[in-house]
């Protein structure tokens, strides 16, 4: 035993010095029981012990049902039995290739496991008996072929010697001796007599180079015949020919001959096989008894035997028949008939998107059975994919990455893997691979378009989802959860309290029924946030405008808004056509339509305006006319349905006018009480600011103009003050002059060829009522309630002032229609004055207020002064020329001074 363990040592270290292929390589005998140490796999690999299960160590390949590996210590173990000869036949090497997969990350390994023989099988024949008839004329030296021994080990163990009973008349005649083809024939050594010995009994024993030997015996029986002394010879003893694999069946190889010099039927040959062995590649052809053709009788592979070799014997006809043999060598040529053969040994089931160049996906074995070029492959995968093919070890590849993989554009790969032979034609073979791409959070939630716009009416019901938001995400799972949420919010205050967002379906939620006249519109910005590590989001503004509905009323304005109240206006007999009574004003969110309601007084003697509300008169009053009427405006808006608001005015007729218009009447219920409204509250607001700060405006112009001017050299400032007219203290009396006289000219200009819808920042009539202290010049005819006595004033159409130092300003929305140009003077009166002289187309200062506010500048000067221009100062544009141009002509008259008194 210690001998034989020495010698299974020293050849393990040959193996090991030998294979140049493998890097590993374990040597372990044959019909070795199951669990048997073959090695220490982990070890040799570098593996840790503790990570082998963890990782999946495992085998494969072909050869996985001979061997397993513990997981727990790393040993490769025997794990079924191992015959050498099923495995490797007569093959003088037997080695296994086995591979090794271990994952996380994902490697292979290879190495090799050497079978070694152990003399397990005695040599045997293929027949137990063989009858011989020799004639009793046999000379010395002739030789009888005996069947080969077979021994299915190899190498030492096969047959080494053959050994002959002992007898006198035969001795051994061994060929080729220690080699594979050794065979045996036995030659006459002694002439032999019939008559002496009819039936000589041998016995012929194969003995194999086992320690100990093993035998196996063949029983000869020679029987001694009589006469026929010439023996069949063959031309040669050595016949050789060459046959592709691929010939047809019936195909002729060659042609054995020989001949008999006997005649008769001891000189008739014929031919046949000697097939003692039991070869069955023999079988794969057939030869004619008669002629010696050797002919193709079955179907050839030279991936299976790529020669055979066959013993002819030659035999007469005699009654003692004689015979001898000669070997034929048949070579069988390969053809490239085998295309090659494609194995996926292991495939990952995933690889990620963003997996670096290089990356193993699979390992695949290709096999081509073909011999030389035939055999040589070449591997490839059709198609323009991101993936190659690597030759990692001899026949063994694996599948890499090769370029940038992109899920969301291909999920999966179905990949073409093609191998393709030398041979001519080639040959080649196809095996379909699916990859699946796992997904990486690499898109970012996309929204169909940056800004969102959505239009809501007012006056919807609270909860309502008035849009759905959708981001597209191109990923999967939980990469394209989207999640949606606000990411600011601007100063309405919009989470929480007018709308929400649903961070799930995206849903925007109306918390409020919206109300146009309050919000028009606001916007926010929404984050789409996927559920990816890390996260991913995209950005969108969402504006919401508010859409106006027709749910309010027009409102009509002071002084004919009062609730409960009746308004009266005044109007004399001499009225012409076109008189003037009075203006409605409303306001609303739209273009507003004026009618008169039809009633029972004679409303043909008075009209509205369609678009400015105002009431003048189609006519002259006569004397079937009543003096007194009631007139109700209806204002209606152009929504759908339409809303209106009526005003009531009672006209009164008078003989004579007085002399001082009274103030409008206003009739107050008893039990109405005075009613503020919000809007009303806000428009005293608003108005009065608006006046304060145009008024603080005037003032601080004239001081700074009035200061610039003054500092000129040699300038006479006009805003100078007498001490003389200044009471001590600085205060001025009521009825002190000043000195000071102040000239302003405002033209207002604007031509409005039909009517525009009310812009909502200027919502506000300028005939508002009020009393004053200024004398406004006035064009054409347009008429305007007035004050104390007064009934009406002038509204120019076309502008028809001379001076052009008057300022120009366009009028505010309110004004109506037909106000285009305005004049205005800033003259000499006070509270306590009396009515001045009109002139035709003139009001008392009383009487005027500034369009768009219900303030009145009241500048109280001194009353006796003369109308002198020198005693006013002028705003505008137009001044401002007047004064660069007196500078210009002054700085022209020094020169021309200083060009005369050169000339002197």
């Amino acid at each position: 035993m210690r001998g034989g363990q020495r010698l299974t040592m020293w050849i393990k270290i040959i193996a090991l010095l030998c294979l140049c292929d493998a890097s590993i390589v374990y040597t372990i005998t044959e019909e070795s029981s199951p669990g048997t140490n073959v090695g220490n796999l982990a070890k040799d690999l570098h593996l840790d012990v503790n990570e082998l299960e963890a990782r999946g160590f495992q085998i494969s390949g072909p050869n996985t049902r001979y061997f397993e590996v513990n997981v727990k210590t790393g040993v490769l173990l025997v794990k079924d039995r191992i015959d050498r000869e099923e495995l490797c036949s007569r093959n003088v090497k037997c080695s296994l290739e086995v591979e090794a997969i271990v994952s996380s990350p994902l490697n292979l390994y290879r190495f090799e496991v050497t079978i070694l023989d152990v003399n397990d099988n005695a040599p045997s024949f293929r027949i137990p008996e063989v009858v011989l008839n020799v004639s009793e004329l046999a000379f010395p030296g002739e030789k009888f072929a005996l069947p080969n021994a077979f021994d299915a080990d190899v190498g030492s163990y096969s047959v080494k010697s053959y050994k002959l009973s002992q007898n006198e008349h035969f001795t051994l005649d061994v060929q080729n001796v220690g080699e594979p083809t050794m065979s045996a024939e036995m030659a006459l050594h002694k002439t032999l007599d019939r008559e002496k010995q009819a039936v000589i009994k041998l016995t012929l024993t194969a003995t194999d180079g086992g320690k100990p030997p093993k035998s196996g015996t063949l029983y000869i029986t020679v029987n001694v015949q009589d006469v026929n002394d010439n023996i069949p010879e063959f031309d040669k003893p050595l016949y050789k020919a060459t046959v592709v694999e691929n010939t047809p069946r019936g195909a002729s190889v060659i042609s054995v001959h020989a001949r008999d010099l006997d005649e008769g039927l001891n000189g008739e040959i014929q031919y046949s096989f000697i097939n003692q062995d039991n070869d069955n590649d023999v079988d794969k052809f057939a030869i004619n008894p008669i002629t010696g053709e050797i002919t193709v009788n079955g179907e050839l592979d030279h991936e299976k035997h790529s020669a055979v070799e066959i013993r002819v014997q030659v035999k007469d006809k005699g009654q003692n028949p004689r015979a001898s043999h000669c070997k034929v060598l048949i070579e069988i040529t390969d053809v490239n008939d085998n295309p090659p053969e494609i194995t996926v040994t292991s495939l990952a089931n995933m690889v990620r998107e963003d997996a670096p160049l290089d990356t193993m996906v699979g390992l695949l074995t290709v096999k081509d059975y073909d011999a030389d070029k035939n055999g040589i492959v070449q591997v490839r995968v059709l198609d323009s994919v991101p993936f190659k093919i690597k030759n990692t070890y001899k026949n063994h590849y694996s599948l890499v990455v090769d370029g940038t993989l992109d899920r969301e554009r291909a999920s999966q790969y179905n990949l073409t893997i093609m191998a393709t032979d030398e041979g001519l034609p080639p040959l080649s073979s196809t095996s379909v691979i699916t990859v699946h791409v796992s997904d990486v959070n690499d898109n970012a939630p996309r929204f169909t378009d940056p800004v969102i716009n959505i239009f809501v009416k007012e006056n919807g019901p609270v909860g309502a989802v008035i849009y759905s938001m959708s981001a597209d995400d191109p990923d999967v799972d939980e990469n394209a959860k989207v999640t949606f949420q606000v990411i600011n919010n601007n100063k309405h205050n919009v989470i929480g309290s007018v709308i929400n967002v649903n961070s799930e379906t995206g849903d925007i939620i109306s918390l409020q029924s919206f109300n146009y006249e309050e919000l028009k519109t606001f916007h926010f910005k929404v984050q789409a946030t996927d559920s990816g590590v890390p996260p991913l989001s995209s950005n969108v503004t969402v504006n919401v405008f508010i859409l106006d509905e027709n749910d309010n009323n027009p409102t009509i304005l002071a002084p004919y808004s009062e609730h409960g109240s009746v308004n009266s206006e005044n109007i004399p007999y001499s009225a012409e056509a076109g008189y003037f009574v009075a203006k409605i004003r409303a306001v609303d969110n739209a273009w507003l339509l004026y009618s008169l309601e039809q009633t029972n007084t004679d409303v043909d003697l008075f009209k509205v305006h369609e678009y400015t509300g105002e009431i003048r008169t189609t006519r002259r009053v006569i004397e079937d006319n009543s003096t007194s009427f009631i007139l109700t405006v209806l204002v209606r808006d152009n929504g759908l349905p339409p809303l209106s608001s009526t005003a009531t005015i009672y006209v009164h007729v008078l003989e004579s006018p007085p002399k001082l218009a009274p103030e409008t009447k206003r009739i107050i219920r008893a039990d109405s009480g005075l009613k503020l409204s919000s809007v009303t509250i806000y428009l005293i607001i608003a108005l009065s600011a608006t006046t304060f700060v145009f008024l603080v405006t005037i003032f601080v112009l004239a001081i700074v103009r009035c200061h610039a001017y003054c500092t000129q050299p040699g300038s006479c400032c006009p805003c100078c003050v007498s001490k003389k007219n200044v009471p001590e203290g600085g205060a001025t009396a009521a009825g002190d002059g000043i000195g000071f006289h102040l000239y302003l000219r405002l033209n207002f200009s604007h031509s409005l060829l039909q009517p525009k819808a009310p812009n909502s920042d200027w919502r506000y009539s300028a005939s508002l009522r009020a009393g004053g202290v200024i004398s406004v010049h006035m064009e054409e005819s347009s008429v305007m309630q007035g004050a104390q006595g007064v009934l009406v004033q002038n509204w120019p159409t076309a502008s028809s002032a001379a001076d052009g130092e008057g300022g120009e300003v366009s009028p505010p929305m309110g004004a109506g229609v037909d106000s285009n140009s305005w004049h205005f003077r800033y003259g000499p009166g006070g509270p306590g004055a009396p009515p001045q002289h009109l002139k035709p187309g003139e009001v008392p200062p009383e009487a005027f207020i500034i369009p768009g506010s219900p303030a009145i500048i009241s500048i109280r000067q001194n009353q006796g002064g003369e109308d002198d221009k020198s005693d006013f100062i002028t705003f505008g544009k137009k001044e401002e020329a007047k004064k660069k141009k007196k500078k210009k002509k002054e700085k022209k008259d020094k020169k021309d001074k200083g060009k005369d008194d050169g000339d002197e």
